[in-house]
């Protein structure tokens, strides 16, 4: 590798500002990737810098063709493109964004432009150069801004200043003026107008805010250089003016959080904030006690955001995390209801469970009838699908449940149950909430798999009777038995099965988030077309229903048509990728017993097939409550929990009362310090709360 001074020595042999534009925008490349180096050291990027400086400082001749290139430069780009719009979407849309930034990570970009924005990501392009520009110190900074000075150039008129605005100046007031543009517009449009707090339309800050600005500039052009006492006035008039924007644009969070969550919304509101921080950090490069400070950090910030601009995970966990909360939230309300306490409501999901059991074990024989019906691939899933769903659909009308549905609503309310760590006594009462939900968990996978076989077997038996044949023949029961064993890919396809079971959560909350912000409860209930249909009492009890049942609704009937139309669409690719259901396992493993008959007890391979149900219960619930779990901690910001104590207290809790995780303890018992007072039916789900039925 060259020595840096040879580097250097050969850059500056190449410099040339009579050079087409492309060759210039080249050159700065390549000077930009000198001065950042191996992108390890901040004090050698100075130091490079300082090489820089002192070179052209004993060369005159090279410091007056570096001075001629760097207006040259000036003058051909828009740099107020950069100081202004670097870093915001083109577009206030979230998908146009996304979009967007999915094109600059796949497509070059080309120096051949006038965009200062353009050029200036593709010179500092590694986030490196933020810190080694935050970083300069005062002497840098100094030596660096005269050898940038710009007063040669022809200033931008400005009538009855003694001193005129530099090019510089002008461009960053110039960018205010852009972005104060954008503010406004972003306040003014229906979408958040709408949403806004009746103070803060009525208070009309956005209106107000040109003439703020107009007031700023005018004082401002009196002296660019020593901004006069008025100027100062103007500019703290025009800054509470800004705050103002904000805080009325942040009003819309309440609406959003009563009313449901839209995600270009929340783009929106986010852009509104960083449009009003990036003005804050032009006007400190205009009139701050140290513009060349704040410049350098406007120029690191500048490159911050232009890498976070190449980000699709965060866009997306940036605008959707309001999203997710509200999805967390939800399922936590919700969650409580299926944490039994008391042996009133253990029992009483022990019967729920058995309910739901019952059902699908007609579930189960519904399925062997499609399959025996030869249809194709994607027939067939959907028809399964629909069994899947239409069963899921039953059991929530009836207020039972299925235990795998349980995991990715209770998980969400454990986690918020983390927020209270810090009072005393809360890890006790967390490991009491732990007990509690290990417990429930049980009781509904024992009422589903205590009722769901001999019902199976009961069914099978009359049809033995009533058609000479039982639910399903040899072989395919000896298919069964192949497919179910542990020996096979049973364990992944179980695991396979929780990330169906979350993510039918996660369609749930979206799909009652998206109901709530269309306001279509509202609709139904006073829309004069649909009142004049359905009259309005029915109306107002449709309306009351779907607000109520939407969300259980929504995910019963994805999780069927996943379960059922997911391994068809695997198959297309060649995957061979399955679901494994713990509930309806054991309903086939059950007929495949009736039809085998006791003598199939004595085979290994029944059992490993009981192994099997077992594995497939432990991964559908295990990988649905992780994934929920960590879900909502990230949308509830839990951080810092103290989790050595927490395993320290629940392995306590194991060794000497085991028998809490598996039975309730009496209830004369003290109930947890953090556990809110719940009825002895809470276990029994409304219809409005019954989401967790998939």
């Amino acid at each position: 590798m060259k020595a840096p001074t040879n580097d250097l020595t050969e850059l500056l042999t190449q410099l040339d500002p009579d050079a087409e534009d492309v060759q210039r925008h080249l050159w700065l490349i390549k000077l930009m990737a000198w001065l950042r180096g191996d992108a390890r050291s901040v004090d050698a990027s100075h130091a490079r810098l300082t090489l820089l400086l002192d070179a052209l400082q004993q060369r005159p001749a090279t410091r007056g063709q570096f001075q001629s290139w760097w207006q040259r430069l000036l003058g051909t780009v828009d740099a107020t493109a950069l100081l202004a719009d670097h870093g915001f979407a083109m577009r206030s849309a979230f998908i146009s964004e996304l979009a967007e930034r999915l094109r600059l990570k796949l497509l070059p970009g080309t120096p051949e432009t006038a965009d200062a924005s353009t050029l200036f990501a593709l010179a500092l392009n590694h986030p490196f150069d933020a810190r080694w520009l935050g970083s300069l110190d005062d002497a840098l900074l100094a030596r660096l801004a005269d050898l940038l000075r710009t007063d040669e150039v022809k200033p931008i008129p400005s009538p009855g200043a003694d001193t005129p605005p530099t090019a510089w100046q002008a461009a960053l007031m110039e960018a205010v003026d852009f972005c104060t543009s954008q503010i406004r517009a972003t306040g003014f449009s229906p979408e958040l107008r709408l949403r806004m707090s009746a103070p803060a339309r009525q208070s009309g800050p956005f209106h107000a805010l040109s003439a703020e600005l107009e007031t700023l500039v005018a004082a401002w052009r009196e002296n660019p250089q020593q901004p006069t006492p008025q100027c100062q006035q103007a500019l703290q008039r025009y800054v509470k003016q800004l705050d103002d924007c904000r805080h009325a644009a942040a009003s819309v969070y309440t609406h959003l959080e009563a009313h449901g969550i839209s995600v270009n919304l929340v783009f929106q509101l986010r852009q509104l904030r960083e449009r009003v921080l990036r003005v804050r950090a032009l006007l400190d490069c205009l009139f701050s006690a140290t513009p060349h400070h704040d410049t350098a950090h406007l120029l690191a910030h500048l490159v911050n955001v232009g890498q976070e601009r190449l980000s699709l995970r965060a866009l997306i966990a940036a605008n959707s995390s309001m999203l997710a909360s509200k999805v967390a939230e939800r399922s936590s309300k919700t969650g409580e209801h299926y944490i039994t306490r008391t042996r009133a409501q253990y029992k009483q999901m022990l019967r729920n469970a058995a309910g739901g059991g019952a059902v699908m074990s007609v579930t189960t024989m519904m399925k062997f009838v499609v399959m025996s019906m030869g249809l194709s691939a994607f027939w067939g899933g959907f028809y399964a699908g629909m069994n899947y769903a239409l069963s899921f659909v039953l059991i929530q009308m009836l207020h039972w449940t299925v235990a795998t549905k349980q995991p990715a609503m209770t998980a969400p309310a454990m986690a918020a149950k983390l927020k209270e760590l810090g009072h005393p006594g809360a890890i006790d009462g967390f490991v009491d909430e732990v007990a509690h939900l290990v417990r429930s968990q049980v009781a509904a996978i024992v009422g589903n798999l205590a009722l769901v076989a001999p019902m199976v077997l009961l069914i099978s038996t009359a049809l033995w009777f009533g058609l000479g044949r039982p639910m399903i023949d040899a072989a395919t029961a000896e298919h069964v038995l192949h497919d179910l064993t542990v020996l096979g890919p049973t364990a992944l396809f179980a695991a396979f099965t929780g990330v169906l079971l979350f993510a039918s959560s996660i369609i749930a909350g979206w799909t009652e988030n998206w109901f709530a912000l269309q306001r279509l409860d509202s609709a139904i209930r006073y829309n004069p077309r649909i009142t004049a249909w359905l009259g309005v009492a029915r109306a107002e009890r449709w309306a009351t229903f779907m607000r109520n049942n939407i969300s259980g609704l929504s995910a019963n009937i994805s999780l069927g048509l996943m379960l059922g139309l997911i391994p068809a669409f695997a198959a297309f690719f060649g995957l061979g990728l399955e679901v494994r259901h713990v509930t309806l396992s054991t309903g086939q493993l059950a007929a495949a017993a009736a039809s085998l008959g006791v003598d199939v007890l004595r085979q290994p391979v029944f059992w490993w097939c009981v192994g099997g149900v077992v594995v497939t219960g432990l991964l559908n619930v295990g990988v649905s409550f992780y994934l929920a779990f960590q879900l909502a901690l990230r949308a509830h910001n839990v951080t810092g929990v103290q989790r050595d104590n927490i395993y320290a207290a629940v392995r306590q809790r194991l060794r000497h009362r085991t028998r809490s995780f598996f039975w309730p303890e009496p209830e004369t018992a003290a109930p947890p310090a953090s556990a809110a007072p719940v009825a002895p039916t809470a276990v029994t789900p409304t219809a409005k709360d019954d989401s967790a039925h998939g």
